[in-house]
């Protein structure tokens, strides 16, 4: 498969695609070992992982370079990296003490029975990860999956592939680690596979692809994690402080141009303080630079062309009914990239794709509400429920509208924390998901299924209970 560069707009790197049969290898051997690397216990898992990271860090350089070169972001690959290597760590601290089945106990429903239980990891975990932080998310369901006793089929995105080089070093430095966690390359055939051949899947990318992975893991019969797309709102109550939020909203809008799914993409400010926040935030957003010359500048190209396509539409669409653009507006083709400066729209309204579809871009819609209730209205008036954000000086009153927002995480007086704080469980709202959620300790205990142990110390009933003239 070839692959564009997103600075150069040229096909620079070839992805040799896996064939079914080489991944039924690789799902074949993993079967085989998982039973010893779960006998073996946590702490000795830990301490193969904490091997991982050392190698890991031996080749953090090149796995920099190599993201750097996938998404054309440096800054951001780094800081990628970074928190990649503090996600490793703290699966390895917080696994051992999560990793604890009840201790044997009286039924409280009948006092001759003692029940124990036996936690199993599901023995082969397909993890398929998207473009937008291609070595986080593909890392963020692997690492706890492994802890928890399972083996690891990943299958990271064919559109940013080049750090899977650089990742599949670290993993062949460590013998261990190579016999439960494999790596496959290729696209939506691949996936496929990953997805007929384990036993539980992890899938974070678009709902369309979504709703497929989940309608075939329900034919199997088998368990399906599925982190989704996002139409993230803002809601700017009266009281808010302009300078703070006009701050936050920008950057998560824009930060890593908008190629996040917690990235907000809705904007609904009161009509109280709404003039003020439209010429604060118009100022800021012309002042974002771009990355044009890579040792300066702000925000990158976008990654995807065909992302930018539809980014480009969103646009064209929103103007064409009615909305007017007071800050970038355009896609643009510099030196074979595809850019787009920070781009503020007003007059927008829900007849509009860029208000109701997932842009994935450095786009800030944003339309004036008078009544909070309407406001509240609007933020759910979604197909989606990720997350989202509520600014106000009055935490009671932020908490009372976060309440009525149907997101699995609001930040409040801030936007996208879910980006970096990953200790608070939530769960995604209509499509942007289902099941366990990857966040807080769930991202670790949704890899074990339950098992119960009965132990009844007295007579068992016998037939003799049923006599019907008793």
């Amino acid at each position: 498969m070839k692959v564009r560069n997103p600075r150069t707009g040229e096909y620079d790197y070839e992805l040799q695609e896996d064939s079914a049969e080489r991944i039924a290898e690789m799902t074949q051997s993993l079967r085989k070992t998982q039973g010893d690397w779960n006998t073996k216990g946590v702490e000795y898992r830990v301490a193969v992982v904490q091997k991982w990271i050392s190698s890991f860090q031996e080749f953090q350089e090149e796995i920099t370079e190599q993201l750097s070169a996938d998404t054309a972001r440096k800054r951001i690959s780094k800081v990628e990296v970074q928190g990649t290597l503090g996600l490793m760590n703290a699966w390895c601290f917080r696994a051992p003490h999560l990793l604890d089945p009840p201790t044997e106990r009286t039924s409280a429903s009948m006092n001759s029975v003692t029940v124990g239980q036996q936690w199993i990891p599901y023995a082969v975990v397909g993890v398929i990860s998207p473009w937008n932080f291609p070595l986080l998310l593909a890392l963020i369901d692997t690492v706890p999956a492994l802890l928890s006793g399972g083996t690891v089929l990943l299958k990271p995105s064919e559109v940013t592939p080049r750090f899977m080089d650089g990742l599949e070093k670290s993993i062949k430095a460590v013998p261990e680690l190579d016999k439960v966690l494999k790596i496959c390359r290729g696209g939506a055939e691949v996936g496929k596979s990953v997805v007929n051949s384990a036993d539980a899947i992890c899938f974070t990318g678009s709902v369309p692809t979504g709703k497929k992975i989940g309608a075939a893991c329900a034919e199997r019969f088998i368990p399906v994690f599925l982190e989704l797309g996002g139409k993230d709102p803002a809601i700017v109550l009266e009281d808010a402080d302009i300078e703070i939020a006009t701050d936050a909203v920008l950057r998560s809008c824009v930060g890593a141009t908008g190629q996040a799914c917690q990235s907000l993409e809705r904007i609904y400010v009161s009509d109280v303080i709404y003039d003020d926040f439209i010429t604060k935030l118009v100022q800021k957003a012309k002042a974002v630079t771009m990355t044009v010359d890579p040792g300066n500048g702000q925000m990158g190209p976008l990654i995807f062309d065909k992302q930018a396509e539809k980014i480009q539409e969103h646009i064209d669409d929103a103007v064409a009914k009615g909305a007017q653009v007071l800050a970038g507006g355009k896609v643009q083709n510099i030196n074979g990239g595809l850019w787009c400066e920070a781009t503020v729209l007003v007059d927008v309204d829900h007849t509009m794709d860029v208000m109701t579809e997932e842009t994935f871009g450095p786009l800030i819609p944003v339309m004036k509400y008078t009544d909070i209730e309407e406001a509240i209205a609007l933020a759910n008036d979604s197909d989606f429920g990720l997350s989202a954000s509520v600014f106000s000086r009055n935490k009671k009153k932020a908490l009372e509208v976060s309440s009525k927002i149907e997101a699995g995480a609001i930040s409040i007086n801030d936007g996208s924390l879910t980006n970096t704080v990953f200790d608070a469980e939530k769960n995604s709202f209509k499509m942007s998901g289902i099941n366990g959620s990857r966040m807080g300790n769930a991202g670790f205990l949704r890899f074990f299924r339950k098992k119960a142990f009965l132990y009844q110390t007295a007579a068992p009933l016998t037939m003799g209970h049923f006599e019907e003239n008793q």
